[in-house]
């Protein structure tokens, strides 16, 4: 069988207590990853220091909106599209990846029109955005008995996987371990990048817009 790849991602941090133990993990593995932060955190001293922390680790620092509490689709005005997106970039600062990475409020990690809307895909391309989407949500934040079981099915289903996990309570950490574990018992290959399947925007261009991704 051909080597699965996998990156790994994390979403909704910087948690104290939480993602500084995520980052131990992924250190003894020697695996790289993106945290898709929430720009509010950012504004607590010891999340802004974990976020500085993962950025010296070799880890990517992605923007998950400033508030993490309406889809950009579900509120399609350009000044929402603007502050979302923008206050979040502006508190990563020098954090930020060269691509600008960017992720959008998935909503549990459903894929659909409540993500983007065309005010939103217009400040992504003004500003020079990557946005990122995905192709695994394995649900660590809400069935913690069946998440890893999860994952590495999806896993096995995709050539490249995507997955979404979260630095937060009641998320990942618990059962990293294991999911490593598992998926190293399977020789998947990590990666830090993404495929171009989950790739929207990048450098002012469309990359795959699905008209099934922008709810006007």
């Amino acid at each position: 069988m051909v080597p699965r790849r996998v990156t790994l991602t994390f979403d909704n941090g910087p948690t104290p207590g939480i993602t500084e133990r995520v980052l131990e993990i992924l250190d003894r593995e020697a695996i790289r990853s993106t945290f898709f932060v929430i720009g509010r955190n950012l504004a607590h001293p010891a999340a802004a220091s974990l976020a500085r922390r993962a950025h010296s680790a070799g880890h990517w620092i992605g923007n998950h909106t400033f508030s993490h509490s309406v889809a950009l689709g579900d509120r399609p005005d350009p000044d929402y599209a603007a502050y979302e997106i923008g206050n979040a970039q502006r508190a990563i600062a020098e954090l930020t990846h060269p691509n600008r990475l960017f992720r959008p409020f998935g909503n549990s990690g459903l894929i659909g029109p409540h993500l983007l809307s065309e005010a939103a895909i217009a400040y992504l391309l003004a500003n020079r955005f990557q946005t990122v989407l995905w192709n695994s949500v394995p649900g660590d934040w809400k069935d913690a008995a069946g998440w890893v079981e999860r994952c590495v099915a999806q896993v096995l289903e995709n050539e490249w996987s995507v997955v979404v996990l979260h630095d937060i309570e009641d998320g990942c950490l618990h059962l990293l371990p294991e999911l490593l574990q598992r998926l190293n018992d399977l020789g998947v290959i990590y990666e830090q990048d993404y495929p171009e399947s989950v790739v929207l925007t990048r450098n002012g261009k469309i990359v795959s817009m699905s008209p099934a991704y922008v709810s006007d």
